[in-house]
């Protein structure tokens, strides 16, 4: 582990657009400099490719969403389909968040949305209630394995449609910039780095990452993982990178 000052952290997603982000208050108080770069973004499937999946949107009865994505990109399959999605249609939404998101399609209080308490699992006692539905996942083509693990368990009808892929990014522009920290959320993130950059060396780069799978693939690429979260202590990036700064940027 490298005991440099940290002066720079690259946090590969989008920047937040909240002005209250943790990520603004870290970069006042330890006077570090953080930028956003996304090292993924995601791609819509067309409608031509959905048909090819042999999905049919008459056929459900509700729909489950486990992101903001997956509402766009349904709706925008249904309109490239000419689908119009039935007045009573259900909609079940992993978290208050999600649920939120898809004001931007339906009228709110006309529709039957149910609302998980923010991890999937959360969903069980809703989908209980409504067994009977038939059920569609519109997903990406990278999907928790925690997803289909639960539904089946519950033997419900329901089917998974790939409707958007998450994609590398070009990161060409990137080569000559040295960051003392990069901050990684997926292991698509990592290979991502690798793709664009085959002959990264670390050296006294820091690693965080979030999640064991991410950790995972850092490991496998031969990175060494300085920063780690979410941990019962730090819950959060955020918070793991507040903690380490507070060790390296002390005066010594």
């Amino acid at each position: 582990m490298s005991n440099l000052k940290v002066k720079t952290i690259l946090v590969s997603q989008p920047e937040p657009k909240v002005e209250n982000s943790p990520y603004f208050e870290l970069q006042q108080k330890h006077k570090v400099k953080v930028d956003f770069r996304s090292f993924i973004h995601v791609e819509g499937v067309s409608a031509k490719e959905v048909r090819a999946q042999k999905i049919d949107l008459n056929f459900f009865t509700a729909i489950i969403f486990t992101s903001k994505n997956s509402i766009d990109h349904y709706f925008r399959v249904a309109d490239e389909m000419r689908y119009k999605v039935p007045e009573d249609m259900k909609y079940i939404c992993q978290s208050e968040a999600i649920a939120f998101y898809l004001q931007k399609y339906v009228v709110y209080r006309k529709r039957k949305i149910y609302v998980g308490q923010k991890d999937f699992v959360g969903l069980t006692s809703i989908f209980k209630k409504y067994k009977d539905e038939k059920f569609l996942l519109p997903a990406s083509d990278q999907l928790n394995f925690d997803v289909p693990q639960t539904l089946n368990n519950l033997n419900l009808n329901w089917t998974q449609g790939t409707f958007y892929r998450t994609v590398m990014s070009d990161l060409s522009d990137l080569a000559d910039v040295y960051y003392d920290v990069l901050a990684f959320f997926s292991p698509t993130g990592i290979k991502s780095l690798f793709k664009n950059f085959p002959d990264f060396k670390q050296n006294d780069t820091r690693i965080a990452v979030f999640g064991g799978t991410t950790q995972k693939e850092a490991l496998e690429h031969g990175l060494r993982v300085d920063i780690m979260a979410p941990t019962p202590e730090m819950p959060s990036m955020t918070m793991a990178l507040e903690k380490y700064l507070q060790e390296v940027n002390k005066s010594k």
